[in-house]
């Protein structure tokens, strides 16, 4: 039996590590999948983090290391990307959405309002479409990366990032030049 805890606190303590880690960077990026809204990607990324806790749990529970996660900051953000679009499927209609954000805070920084912009184009995407952007141009993934995560092929990976890349140029028109000019 001692064996076996040793195994169990040698995984937990790994779980401790990739947390410390990774969460920073899947925060960042669940925040852009979900247009800006921190309290959903607060819960996003605990979900995620959750979800990897089972599996990180039954890999230690196996003989002879069967089930290894190879690349856990990957695995993790494949994770918190499927759980999205499954958070994105699943969504109560009762919610009630504002259109409008708050006035941002001039201790923000000039940089604020571009930030806004952005976040608010990318809320307009729709769950798919502002995964593959953010996949592909956040977090620089390659399209056999990016369609590996979203479960597609490559050529609906390079279709959807064009279609959403001209809805953002639509969505967006000139209102990155003025900020873009600084």
């Amino acid at each position: 039996m001692g064996r076996a805890r040793a195994e169990t606190e040698r995984g937990d303590a790994g779980f401790l590590e990739l947390t410390a880690g990774c969460t920073g960077r899947l925060h960042r990026t669940a925040c852009l999948l979900t247009g800006g809204d921190t309290h959903l990607a607060e819960d996003l990324v605990q979900e995620t983090l959750a979800r990897i806790y089972v599996v990180w749990r039954r890999q230690y529970a196996w003989p002879f290391g069967r089930g290894r996660i190879d690349n856990p900051a990957a695995y993790a953000h494949t994770v918190l990307v499927r759980t999205f679009l499954e958070h994105r499927r699943r969504r109560s209609s009762g919610e009630l959405l504002i259109g409008d954000l708050p006035e941002p805070d001039a201790r923000t920084g000039p940089d604020s309002a571009l930030r806004l912009t952005l976040l608010q184009a990318l809320a307009a995407l729709g769950p798919k479409d502002r995964a593959v952007v953010v996949l592909r141009h956040w977090e620089d993934r390659s399209i056999e990366e990016t369609a590996e995560v979203l479960r597609c092929s490559p050529g609906a990976v390079r279709t959807r990032t064009t279609r959403a890349l001209a809805r953002l140029r639509v969505l967006l028109g000139d209102s990155l030049v003025e900020p873009a000019d600084r």
